[in-house]
């Protein structure tokens, strides 16, 4: 199934004040970012990237039955972690993705959306999320379908597969061109013939026939 982006209008992040704001103590430690969707519809994935932010809730508001009222918001995601500890940077910058099944509710017929974005740690000034958006499942594509046929070859489409299962064992084939090689250099220095001057000597010849009278 291919990914099909889903319209939406991402409102700015609104701060919500943590202690005394007349002390320097006082900071933002929550944040609320509303997200609209102009045509109220199911959606399989979230994805973002995070900024800093520690813990995620989201809540929604649905379409309602005609005889149920439809301003009612549903907690549909409890304190999300995304830093193991908001005292360190790990996971403060990473790309997240959120999937349907994770959610505690039915992701149907939303019309509003809301992010609740939490760091109760001191270090950082600033936290958000980054690049948000919202995907639902279409048709499968043929550029997709394509891609998988090529991951995925028929057993008669792999010729790099069976060129590699025919060819021999490398190992092998060198340990037996050195026993070539050994069984040559052996047979090589067993030769050896007597030579006198520039003429071999043969016996069956008479000596007498070859001296000057």
């Amino acid at each position: 199934m291919s990914r099909v982006p889903v319209p939406c209008h991402i409102k700015g992040a609104v701060a919500l004040q943590v202690g005394d704001v007349r002390t320097v103590q006082g900071r933002p430690g929550v944040l609320v970012i509303d997200v609209t969707f102009p045509t109220a519809g199911p959606f399989e994935e979230i994805t973002f990237k995070n900024y800093y932010t520690a813990f995620l809730s989201i809540r929604v508001r649905q379409v309602g039955s005609p005889n149920q009222s439809s301003t009612k918001w549903i907690t549909c995601l409890r304190d999300y972690c995304l830093m193991p500890n908001p005292h360190n940077e790990e996971g403060a910058q990473d790309y997240v993705s959120l999937y349907k099944h994770q959610m505690l509710c039915d992701m149907d017929k939303v019309l509003e959306l809301r992010l609740i974005l939490r760091q109760p740690s001191p270090l950082w000034l600033n936290f958000t999320l980054e690049e948000l958006q919202f995907f639902q499942h279409g048709p499968q594509s043929s550029s997709s379908a394509f891609t998988k046929w090529l991951s995925h070859p028929a057993p008669y489409e792999q010729p790099a597969l069976l060129l590699q299962q025919a060819l021999p064992d490398p190992d092998k084939v060198s340990s037996e061109v050195q026993q070539m090689w050994m069984l040559t250099e052996m047979i090589r220095a067993s030769r050896t013939t007597a030579r006198i001057g520039r003429f071999d000597v043969d016996g069956c010849y008479d000596l007498n026939l070859l001296s000057y009278t």
